[in-house]
């Protein structure tokens, strides 16, 4: 059965049920008050015949004793008088029967009164006209009791007072009329509810069905589809509900297509990213950005553990307040300490966190987060190192960070992680490519790409660049007296020598096999011979140890010769001063070795450093540089 048709059932059982109950109820009171109201009348009709009788009694006494008081020649005269007013039917004077009303009896209604011995007896006939008078005054129908009576009847006995036998009817007081138009109501009552029961069903599940053919237009992916609203009740309301519920979904849906193509292309930057560069703090801001817009937060932070302060350090931010509303570039300034609040929390446990409320008053303010950590991938089954945290801030909308928002942070932390450790990866193979793995200085694959970047900013910005190559002498002998081994020793322990006679600024490099080059940055030849000098006297001064932990057992003398060059006085390029410092070193292996040589001008005679220089007998205190000699040159030499 249809929705329609249960409505209709249940509105004619609610509607006809009490018609039907009350049309009974009606005719069943209507029954029992006629019923009642009959037998009222007959009772009252039986006091008035029996009333009506004892005063025809009363009146037959008073004939007869008005009758016996007269003279007796009188009597006859009286006694026709009375006949004639109707006071008695019949008077007999000196009647024989002495019968009186209070004997009861079927004949005639007697009074007799004895005077003097004579008898005289007024009677009354019990005929049609004294029964009329009977039914007159009761309002009833009274006969004789005969048996065949129909109606409503009550039969009186005869009784003292009462001496006949009669039967008081009254017609039946059948209510005709009420049955017949009691199932007319009913029948109109039945038509006139179904045809509203029909009426409120259509309107009542008319709607429903707009709103149930709406749905499954919404459900099949029409948004656009509207409900009409006919009246203003609650199927009314309903669908206008459920216009308003369309439309919201309507704009979700669109938010979310239009957050689905953000996030896309997020992903679609974010890959490209990890694919083409490796530039870690791009790759960071973008990774950052994609998760602001996935979990739709309003600002976010990526901090990375320092490996050698163990602090967590901020390398990129969105959206961030107070004290950490910095500059991209100043933003590393900003450090703390693992294992204290919500981040260092977080860095220290490997676990994440998310909730509500204010921070530690280190960490950026906000009103809720979510933070998880930074992990390299996990190799071989070791516990993952956690290399920083990934932390949002204060979801747009209000609403905290769910389990969702957890979820998908944590995918793109797994993703920094992969860039972190795969940048870093890629700039120890870098280093590794580009360093001397027995010294730890840049090896000669480095030293072009340097002297070459060199060259070109002291061309610039019109300054000079000193080169010096190294060469250890006699450091074959080394390796044929004392083994490779010691070999390595000393290679090892000159580099360390190089490192610790250099600025911040200058870079030293192996070139290959026991020879060495540096670059001084902003150095004129002054200067160079300066530092050529304090090298050599480094590595003369001291011998070098074969067995570090027992430096007194053996020491190796060792002495370097050194060449010096500066551009742009010795060379117009990085390849024609390293060949000059070159030619210089070979200079000073002729001239006997643990010595330095400066290079040859083109023109000596334009040379600004004296000849002494020049043959590398430079005296601190005493020699007076006569080129230029840049700011920079005051440190440390």
């Amino acid at each position: 059965m249809t929705l329609r048709g249960r409505l209709t059932t249940a509105f004619l059982v609610v509607v006809l049920g009490p018609v039907l109950l009350g049309s009974i109820f009606v005719a069943l009171t209507v029954t029992t008050v006629s019923r009642d109201r009959t037998a009222e009348r007959l009772d009252r009709a039986a006091t008035a015949v029996r009333t009506s009788v004892s005063a025809a009694c009363r009146q037959l006494q008073a004939v007869a004793d008005a009758v016996a008081v007269v003279p007796e020649n009188d009597r006859a005269a009286v006694a026709g008088q009375l006949i004639a007013r109707g006071l008695a039917t019949g008077i007999e004077i000196g009647a024989t029967q002495r019968e009186s009303c209070s004997n009861p009896g079927d004949g005639p209604l007697t009074a007799a009164s004895v005077v003097g011995g004579t008898t005289i007896a007024a009677s009354q006939a019990v005929d049609g006209a004294f029964l009329a008078r009977l039914s007159v005054a009761s309002r009833t129908r009274v006969t004789l009791t005969s048996g065949d009576e129909t109606g409503q009847t009550l039969r009186l006995a005869p009784e003292p007072g009462q001496p006949l036998p009669l039967t008081i009817t009254v017609p039946t007081n059948r209510p005709t009329l009420l049955y017949a138009v009691l199932p007319a109501v009913v029948l109109a009552a039945a038509l006139a509810a179904v045809l509203v029961a029909r009426w409120l069903a259509r309107t009542t599940t008319r709607p429903l069905g707009e709103l149930a053919w709406a749905a499954g237009r919404v459900a099949d992916g029409d948004l656009d589809t509207r409900v009409p609203i006919l009246r203003p009740d609650e199927l009314g309301r309903l669908a206008a509900t459920f216009n308003r519920m369309t439309r919201e979904l309507q704009a979700y849906v669109q938010a979310l297509t239009a957050s689905r193509d953000q996030l896309r292309g997020h992903l679609a930057i974010l890959g490209e990213t990890l694919s083409s560069t490796h530039d870690l703090q791009r790759i960071l801001q973008v990774i950052l950005r994609t998760a602001l817009a996935a979990t739709g937060a309003r600002a976010g932070l990526v901090l990375l553990i320092d490996p050698v302060s163990g602090q967590l350090v901020a390398q990129c931010g969105v959206g961030l307040a107070g004290t950490w509303d910095l500059p991209d570039a100043d933003l590393p300034q900003q450090r703390l300490p693992v294992g204290e609040g919500v981040l260092g929390g977080v860095a220290a446990s490997g676990e994440p966190r998310r909730g509500q409320g204010e921070l530690a008053t280190a960490e950026p303010p906000c009103l809720s987060y979510v933070a998880v950590p930074i992990c390299a991938p996990i190799e071989d089954g070791d516990e993952p190192e956690t290399l920083g945290v990934l932390a949002l801030y204060d979801r747009v909308g209000g609403d905290s960070f769910d389990d969702a928002d957890l979820s998908t942070l944590r995918t793109f932390a797994g993703q920094a992680g992969v860039a972190v450790h795969n940048v870093r990866m890629h700039e120890e193979a870098q280093r590794l490519s580009l360093t001397d793995p027995l010294t730890g200085l840049w090896n000669y694959r480095y030293l072009r790409e340097s002297l070459r970047r060199e060259v070109e900013r002291a061309s610039r910005f019109g300054r000079m660049l000193a080169v010096l190559v190294l060469d250890l002498d006699h450091f074959k002998d080394v390796n044929d007296t004392y083994g490779h081994a010691a070999g390595d020793a000393v290679l090892g322990e000159f580099a360390r020598r190089i490192r610790v006679g250099l600025r911040e600024v200058d870079v030293a490099f192996r070139q290959g096999g026991e020879e060495f080059v540096v670059l001084l940055p902003e150095t004129d030849a002054y200067g160079g011979a300066i530092v050529a000098e304090r090298l050599g006297a480094a590595v003369r001064d001291r011998p070098v140890p074969i067995d570090p932990l027992r430096p007194d057992d053996l020491l190796i003398p060792v002495t370097v010769s050194i060449g010096v060059a500066v551009y742009p006085e010795h060379g117009a390029g990085a390849q024609q001063v390293l060949a000059a410092a070159d030619t210089a070193l070979y200079a000073a292996k002729r001239a006997g070795r643990d010595t330095y040589r400066l290079a040859e001008a083109a023109d000596v005679t334009n040379s600004q450093v004296s000849p002494a220089v020049h043959e590398g007998n430079l005296d601190p205190k005493t020699a007076v540089p006569t080129g230029p000699r840049p700011p920079g040159q005051a440190r440390g030499r």
